[in-house]
């Protein structure tokens, strides 16, 4: 072989090893993301959890009426709605219980609703979708299948440790820690990071005992609510409630003062419908 020949050769080889060099072998199942939900128990948790946070209706939610609110808590899997005109100190009403939203159809169960009670522990079902940053449903909402445009709030500036569905599992009484068992008579507390709505309520019969909510803070072991709306007592609209808490092993120890100055210390447990 002359050194022409032998050089074309050298060439060759050099030039295949660059090309093979740069080659990657296609990933291996085993290699590939796995971000995406690959059953349908994650897909039901990875679409519901989207919808996590607080909602305002973006159309006034009583005919016309701009002081009216309508504010959507959604967190695990559970949902509330509740319509109130703050500057009256006025509540109007409440809804709420599980859903689930799975490629574009929304399927929720009443646990409480002050517009009509015959609807608790009824299922009913609509769409659907985020369009450009809103939610557009519809058949969850006090007017059927009329279609409702909910608009994120803002809570990027929040985060917060209690974000989440809470059921109240014990209460102190005479000095005594008393164990509340679970049943169809709940206290539920609904949070997303900067709002809160309580709800005591009886999924079977329908009967409602109560509600109030609002916006709220949890720093440096300091939970504080600022009230506004409130069923039993429009005068507790305006007012701030400051307690101490402490939120570790899936429970929140929560005691101060409540809106009607009595000691109050209890215990919540993280719930979730998913």
């Amino acid at each position: 072989m002359n050194s022409y020949t032998l050089l074309l050769s050298k060439l060759a080889a050099f030039v295949l090893l660059l090309l093979t060099a740069g080659c990657k072998a296609p990933e291996t199942a085993q290699q590939m993301p796995t971000d995406t939900p690959t059953t349908t128990a994650e897909l039901v948790i990875s679409q519901a959890t989207s919808m996590e946070g607080a909602w305002r209706l973006e159309d006034d939610a009583a005919g016309g009426k701009a002081d009216v609110t309508a504010v959507k808590i959604v967190q695990d899997g559970y949902f509330t709605v509740t319509v109130y005109d703050q500057q009256a100190r006025k509540f109007i009403g409440t809804y709420g219980g599980t859903f689930s939203n799975i490629n574009g159809r929304l399927t929720g169960k009443y646990e409480f609703n002050t517009f009509d009670s015959t609807l608790v522990g009824k299922s009913v079902s609509g769409t659907s979708a985020l369009q450009n940053g809103k939610w557009r449903t519809t058949g969850l909402g006090r007017s059927g299948d009329v279609a409702e445009t909910w608009v994120k709030i803002d809570e990027q500036r929040s985060s917060s440790p209690l974000a989440g569905t809470w059921r109240i599992s014990g209460r102190e009484r005479n000095g005594q820690m008393s164990t509340m068992q679970p049943g169809p008579r709940k206290t539920l507390k609904i949070l997303s990071d900067s709002r809160f709505q309580w709800i005591a309520f009886n999924s079977e019969t329908g009967e409602f005992s109560g509600t109030g909510g609002g916006t709220y803070t949890a720093q440096n072991g300091k939970y504080t609510e600022n009230i506004e709306f409130f069923s039993r007592d429009q005068e507790r609209v305006g007012m701030q409630l400051t307690f101490d808490y402490e939120a570790k092993d899936g429970k929140w120890h929560h005691s101060g003062k409540s809106s009607t100055g009595n000691k109050i210390n209890e215990i919540w447990e993280r719930i979730s419908s998913k």
